[in-house]
């Protein structure tokens, strides 16, 4: 609580904290003192007057355009104050004439604080939710479902298509939870090579392995009284996940090449984009791996379910890039912003995020951007063109592949259907070459060889 005032006796502004559950910064109204206060850190400022007009106003300014506009209570004593210089822009404020007690002053000040939050009620109370974007229906039920994990222990399971967001679901659970002090610690399981996944969770002795030149503590001991991010958790290698789970359950573990055991506190969350449940029909993901990390199961919306968000969206990823790259703020056509919410936007908000970004980026110092500017993005996915240039029909299995009539040695057409099988592949996942390698029973390296093979032949021809 910043408390403005001529005076220099703080007595009445404790109590009036101390009642309210808050602390008292008190700077004087006769001095620039005050601004050096960071405001920001402030839930509400009590002005007490007498003070010049100028000085109520510039107060005031300050108040609505601070981070969140702060709600503002003002001690008129006296009744001097004309409130045409509140104006109606400020967010919340409370007006008390007359010699006020303490008690009386305090629950002004929760008045103030509650109709703030009722206008702002994610800025005011939950820092976490401002790395949440929208308020589209599926926005609100999200923020609602974190407002209730946030703050257990319970393991998280986020799911969700690529691009939606999984890892700032993550980061705002592990803010509203009581681990919000210490870190968060995220770990891709699909971007680490299968030998070195063990190692990079649960850390290794000196010369466990060729190329351990010392010891390291792994993931989780990072993420001791934090919490520790599993992305992609359905691509961990199915050897792996017996160990997973015994962590898991018994919160301890040994490095690898030592028979020390670790005791570790950290909460988990994973996350996947990929259908767990079917993974686990097909042997791929342990079925009791699946029912620990699936405690609380947590389903972040695709774009195209939010469209309502698209707008607000849209223009965050502007300003964001306008303020980082240093340009002047621009705005979206009508035109451009109508486009942007028909569309499907198959990489869901981190599409958007890309084609704002580029938009912004290119347009310079031009404040406006039109549909032009956003054309290159509105294309049809990847898979869909894959699906046009193949001729796919309903069977997503099926390609064509047209058998000579004249004689063509076996190799040379088995070339062919391997070409075909890599690319269909690599459409199917986005070009994403672990999944396909996946996909295909083949080892990543494998595929890459066998890329790269390709490549020669199509240069030799």
């Amino acid at each position: 609580m910043l408390w403005i005032s001529l005076g220099r006796d703080t007595a009445l502004a404790e109590e009036v904290a101390r009642l309210s559950g808050l602390t008292a910064v008190v700077a004087a109204a006769d001095t620039p003192e005050w601004k050096k206060k960071d405001a920001r850190r402030c839930r509400v400022i009590v002005l007490e007057l007498p003070a010049s007009s100028a000085f109520v106003e510039e107060v005031l300014t300050a108040a609505q355009q601070a981070v969140r506009p702060l709600p503002v209570v003002i001690l008129d004593r006296a009744g001097d104050l004309d409130e045409s210089l509140i104006g109606p822009s400020l967010s919340s404020f409370q007006h008390l004439i007359g010699i006020r007690s303490a008690e009386q002053i305090s629950a002004s000040v929760l008045a103030a604080l509650q109709a703030a939050a009722l206008k702002c009620p994610f800025e005011t109370q939950e820092p976490w939710s401002r790395l949440l974007v929208g308020e589209s229906q599926p926005m609100r039920e999200l923020r609602a479902i974190i407002r209730l994990a946030g703050p257990r222990q319970s393991t998280v399971l986020i799911t969700g298509e690529t691009g939606t967001g999984k890892e700032r679901v993550a980061q705002a659970i592990h803010m509203a939870s009581r681990r919000s002090g210490a870190p968060i610690v995220a770990v891709n399981c699909g971007a680490l090579p299968e030998h070195l996944i063990e190692a990079e969770l649960f850390g290794h002795t000196k010369g466990a392995f060729t190329g351990a030149v010392g010891a390291r503590m792994g993931r989780f001991e990072q993420a001791h009284r934090g919490t520790l991010f599993l992305d992609e958790v359905g691509e961990t290698p199915l050897m792996l996940q017996p160990k997973l789970l015994r962590v898991l359950q018994e919160r301890e573990l040994q490095r690898v090449g030592s028979s020390e055991t670790v005791k570790v506190d950290a909460r988990i969350i994973a996350a996947s984009n990929t259908n767990l449940d079917q993974a686990v029909a097909q042997r791929r993901f342990r079925e009791d791996l699946y029912y620990r990390l699936n405690v609380i199961p947590i389903r972040v919306p695709t774009l195209r379910e939010r469209r309502s968000d698209i707008p607000l969206l849209a223009e965050h990823f502007i300003e964001r890039v306008c303020q980082r790259e240093d340009l002047p703020p621009k705005k979206l056509t009508a035109e451009a912003l109508r486009k942007l919410t028909e569309f499907e936007w198959p990489g869901n908000v981190r599409q958007l995020e890309h084609a704002m970004e580029m938009a912004a980026a290119l347009t310079g110092d031009r404040e406006t951007i039109y549909l032009g500017d956003i054309e290159v993005h509105l294309q049809p996915s990847l898979r869909e063109s894959g699906a046009r240039e193949w001729g796919a029909t309903s069977n997503e299995h099926e390609f064509p592949l047209d058998v000579p009539t004249e004689d063509l040695p076996f190799e040379d057409l088995m070339g062919k259907v391997e070409k075909l099988l890599l690319e269909q592949a690599l459409r199917r996942h986005g070009g994403n070459k672990a999944k396909a390698a996946k996909a295909l029973g083949l080892k990543r390296t494998t595929l890459l060889y066998k890329l790269k093979g390709q490549e020669t032949l199509a240069g030799a021809a």
